[in-house]
């Protein structure tokens, strides 16, 4: 799981944001999917497609400065979480594949930010679990998969593993390994 999006994950207008710029910037220079056209940069068209497939795909942490931790969660079908585990399509095509409207079995975790001064309160995990309880109260969900960048999101995963009970499932660093 990539490591450390409430419902919006959008500046507010007129107002600076230091911590949402911030947040952004953590992104980009962590997954550098703007760089990557597999993977999924999240931008309005993509989090309009998120919403639609659950309202809770996205988690976000805020203070008065703006957001300071987001959480992001796919819900999808077995059949594409084995494709996308053994390489077959990207995450991009995971999202783009995904039925709206379907019984979903499966649970991308897909990414949890927490900018530094933030870090190590619990605040990933708990956006995390909520955001895995909403969505299993629609869906039966079987089964959680992560695609690690890092120890730390690596450690994340299994955390939200072992609090709900779910099998973990992890994507291998690269197509051959």
């Amino acid at each position: 799981m990539r490591k450390d999006p409430k419902q919006t994950m959008k500046q507010k207008p007129g107002r600076s944001d230091d911590y949402f710029d911030r947040m952004i910037a953590l992104a980009d220079e962590f997954f550098g999917a703007k760089r990557d056209p597999s993977q999924i940069s999240v931008d309005l068209n993509v989090r309009k497609a998120l919403t639609r497939i659950h309202p809770r795909t996205m988690s976000e942490r805020r203070t008065k400065r703006g957001p300071v931790a987001w959480g992001l969660i796919i819900p999808t079908t077995a059949e594409l979480m084995e494709k996308f585990l053994e390489w077959e399509i990207t995450e991009r095509q995971l999202l783009s594949s995904t039925p709206l409207k379907g019984e979903y079995r499966a649970l991308y975790l897909c990414s949890a930010l927490v900018l530094p001064e933030f870090r190590w309160k619990g605040y990933a995990e708990r956006l995390i679990l909520k955001a895995v309880r909403d969505v299993r109260k629609d869906h039966p969900i079987e089964v959680l998969f992560y695609w690690s960048f890092s120890r730390v999101g690596s450690r994340l995963a299994r955390a939200i593993s072992r609090e709900t009970g779910l099998p973990l499932r992890r994507r291998r660093r690269s197509p051959s390994a």
